[in-house]
């Protein structure tokens, strides 16, 4: 092959150097015939000469090349002997053909009494398939303590395919690599969401018992690790860990929560903590303001649970007691009247709940509009008349000559101006407000509600009033009115309202009921609220009855839980079946109950609890959310029997993780 490409130079070049001269020649021949006869011997010698020196040439440059081929091929031969991995050519299906001294010790380690040639690499990398090999260029392997690299080179030209695969040992790097991810560190806070009321009433001894019992909890958790600890007040803690103790910490779903509920201070009050956590940040900078926002969230949903922020969202663990009832006021003094002051300067004030509201959120909504318009402030209530679940509320203050309190959304979107204040009570979510246009185009908002703190919030209030240990929304409207002023009163007919709500979201003062509930009760009583006006609002028609009747006679239990599937559509569908929801749960070892419903090609869901079960939690698995004992869920483009599958995952998932936590 080198002669020929030797040849395929030289010789065309001898050629063409005598053809010249013999060209010249001739042309000399008919010029000067005389002068010819005494150039043509010499050009017949040279052209010899050159013949001669030219073949020379050509067979010294074919031995250079040769010599020069053989030494290539010493070298590569020795290259793939002593090159510093190992390396292996195999056909197409993984069978090794060859292999290096280096590979050839990596085999007799791993698989004993038996040569490679003839077998498969998957004999020494079982994860390295046939089908892996033809289709990817870079394979990261591991066996048994070893981690590796290989390169597959492909080699299709020849008639035969082979693969050459260079096996690299990368198990110092790869350690070196878990060492430092294992030693990140990460910010944790943990606040005592008790702490005032632990100590309220304890006397000296037994407060100096609690105070040891916690600092030995925290001092516990910490032996067990090379983190450090710092108090920074009497109830927050701040604690630095490695990776390697925080994964520990989660994959035992932060029992300390456990641990820290079974200290217990008389006969009924246990301790538990909030814990926000700044995990995978990029600094250690970072990662104490992620453990800031986590506690906000972990506060914002009741407390008792750990929140856990990464660069992808939150992790939740714990949660399954009810809110700490705070029993100071301060903050909502405070609150009212940020409140009033922003009131007072804006040219006017929207009210808006969220979409298809409830008695709740309606309730709310008109105590708050009765008491700015006593201030002189012109407000109003952006509600969809025909897309809601209290309009029995609207009729009723409508007749009553209060019809200009509501108006559409579509009509009260032209008049927004820059001083306009927007006061979004009953949801903190932007994605569920009556309608989000008017939330865009507000620039002051101010948000008040109760249910427990979701990832997706709003983040641009400038007053944030959110107490997830409340009843209801109303509860709280009914304590910021009695802080704005004298002149910020309000009639039986709003007291009515506000009532109604209370009463819808604690069915009738039996579910999340505190003593401050009791009390904004009685203020609206003491208002002139009639509770005969109130129950005839949650009063239904016979068809509606019939309708409730017959999907809680539809129920199936799992694992304590009503299971009921509408198979029927109907215009008050979205009023009976959370009424269905409270039902299912008069019945005997029902501890929590969820009902399904077709709506515009998607599944809707209502759910509810006595307490015993978090629905919230089971309603977050499913995309949706809400309260402990209150919650639901919107599908799009499903089926009842794909989403009633789904629930039923989502209940075993939860009742898997409170059997991980124990």
């Amino acid at each position: 092959m080198q002669k020929k490409q030797a040849s395929s130079v030289i010789f065309p070049v001898t050629i063409a150097l005598i053809a010249a001269l013999v060209m010249v020649t001739v042309v000399l021949y008919f010029a000067n015939p005389v002068f010819f006869y005494y150039v043509a011997p010499c050009v017949l010698i040279v052209c010899v000469l050159a013949a001669v020196f030219l073949v020379r040439i050509s067979r010294n440059t074919y031995a250079y090349l040769n010599g020069m081929g053989q030494r290539l091929k010493l070298i590569q031969r020795s290259a793939s002997f002593d090159y510093p991995a190992s390396i292996a050519i195999t056909d197409v299906n993984g069978q090794i053909l060859w292999g290096n001294e280096l590979f050839e010790t990596l085999w007799s380690n791993s698989v004993v009494n038996k040569s490679f040639y003839g077998n498969f690499i998957s004999d020494l990398f079982p994860d390295l398939t046939t089908t892996r090999i033809n289709e990817s260029d870079c394979v990261d392997l591991s066996t048994q303590d070893h981690f590796y690299k290989i390169i597959i080179r492909k080699d299709t030209k020849e008639d035969i395919p082979f693969l050459v695969l260079h096996i690299m040992d990368i198990t110092p790097l790869r350690k070196l690599e878990i060492e430092y991810r294992m030693s990140r560190p990460s910010v944790m806070y943990v606040c005592i969401d008790n702490y005032g009321e632990l100590l309220e009433n304890a006397r000296e001894s037994q407060k100096s018992h609690i105070i040891g019992e916690i600092n030995k909890l925290f001092e516990d958790l910490i032996a067990q690790t090379t983190g450090i600890m710092k108090k920074l007040t009497n109830d927050k803690y701040m604690i630095i860990l490695e990776e390697r103790h925080l994964m520990q910490l989660i994959e035992r779903r932060m029992n300390v929560l456990d641990k820290a509920r079974a200290i217990m201070v008389g006969d009924r009050m246990h301790v538990t903590l909030s814990i926000g956590v700044g995990r995978f940040a990029g600094t250690l900078a970072e990662s104490e303001q992620m453990a800031r926002q986590a506690l906000d969230m972990a506060f914002g949903r009741g407390g008792d649970q750990a929140a856990v922020k990464t660069q992808n969202g939150y992790e939740f663990y714990g949660g399954i007691s009810k809110g700490i009832e705070k029993q100071t006021k301060v903050k909502t003094r405070m609150i009212a009247k940020a409140v009033t002051e922003f009131a007072v300067n804006s040219d006017k004030v929207i009210i808006m709940g969220h979409k298809f509201g409830d008695l709740d959120s309606l309730g709310a909504s008109i105590g708050l509009t009765r008491a700015f318009r006593n201030m002189g402030i012109p407000t109003f209530i952006a509600v969809n008349r025909y897309k809601n679940l209290a309009s029995v509320l609207i009729d009723h203050l409508t007749e009553s000559g209060n019809g200009d309190f509501f108006v559409m959304p579509d009509e009260i979107l032209g008049t927004i101006t820059p001083r306009t204040l927007l006061i979004i009570v009953d949801t903190h979510n932007p994605d569920f407000v009556e309608d989000e246009r008017v939330y865009r185009a507000c620039k002051t908002v101010i948000v008040i509600d109760h249910h427990r703190k979701m990832v997706e919030h709003i983040d641009n209030a400038i007053v944030w009033h959110h107490e997830a240990f409340a009843s209801s929304t109303s509860e709280m409207v009914t304590e910021l009115i009695q802080y704005f002023g004298n002149k910020a009163t309000i009639g039986p007919q709003e007291a009515e309202a506000l009532l109604s709500g209370i009463m819808l979201d604690t069915k009738n003062f039996t579910i999340k009921t505190g003593v401050r509930t009791f009390e904004a009760a009685a203020v609206l009583r003491k208002i002139g609220a009639d509770t005969v006006a109130v129950r005839r609002l949650f009063s239904s028609s016979i068809d509606s009855y019939q309708r409730k009747s017959r999907l809680v006679a539809s129920a199936e239990i799992y694992k304590k839980c009503a299971i009921a599937i509408s198979d029927f559509t109907s215009d008050d569908l979205r009023i009976v079946a959370p009424q269905a929801a409270d039902e299912l749960l008069g019945i005997t070892d029902v501890d929590a109950s969820f009902v399904l419903y077709e709506n515009n090609g998607g599944v809707n869901l209502s759910a509810r609890s006595m307490g015993a079960i978090n629905v919230q939690i089971i309603m977050e698995m499913m995309g949706g959310g809400g309260h402990q004992t209150m919650a639901g869920a919107q599908l799009a483009n499903t089926t009842t029997e794909s989403v009633r599958l789904m629930l039923l995952e989502s209940i075993d998932r939860y009742f898997n993780s409170l059997q991980s936590a124990d």
